[in-house]
């Protein structure tokens, strides 16, 4: 991946607005792409996933060598706590959105399950995906990145040339 140094963001301050817990989640659902952040030896590992949201619940799959895969399972089936965060931030302007939901992440083991998530599901990753994860949300949080319309005019640069 290039990235082009010759575009120039937009200018200005932003203004984050925090999102109510169903608009969070409506936005989360308008995507197909996140980041999943669980333990692994005790430190924070973030993978990229594709998602789907269904009946309120976040589902990736995921490989039976997967560090969530086990963890998820859990030995006493209690899963693992983890988050989630899905974004749609523009690159030049510098405004969008972005959800984190923390929750419990399960191992999908029921077959007619797993079976229609694998339908619903199609993985991005040539590798085979023959498990399943569902994150319960506990906690919803998200913010909108918008321009801030009160702007004092003295801040801004300009040509005072």
């Amino acid at each position: 991946m290039t990235i082009d140094h010759t575009r120039t963001p937009s200018r200005g301050p932003r203004r984050s607005v925090e999102l109510k817990p169903d608009e969070a989640m409506r936005l989360l659902g308008s995507v197909s792409f996140g980041r999943i952040v669980f333990t692994r030896h005790a430190l924070p590992t973030v993978r990229p996933v594709n998602h789907v949201l269904d009946d309120g619940e976040i589902v990736i799959r995921t490989h039976e060598a997967a560090a969530l895969t086990s963890r998820a399972q859990g030995a006493d089936g209690s899963g693992v706590v983890v988050a989630y965060e899905a974004d749609a931030i523009d690159p030049d302007t510098h405004l969008g959105w972005s959800v984190v939901v923390t929750g419990y992440a399960h191992l999908v083991t029921d077959p007619d399950e797993l079976a229609r998530y694998q339908a619903l599901l199609v993985p991005w990753v040539r590798r085979t995906m023959d498990h399943a994860v569902r994150i319960r949300p506990g906690l919803v949080t998200g913010i909108r990145l918008t321009a801030d319309d009160h702007v004092d005019m003295a801040d801004v640069p300009g040509d005072d040339a």
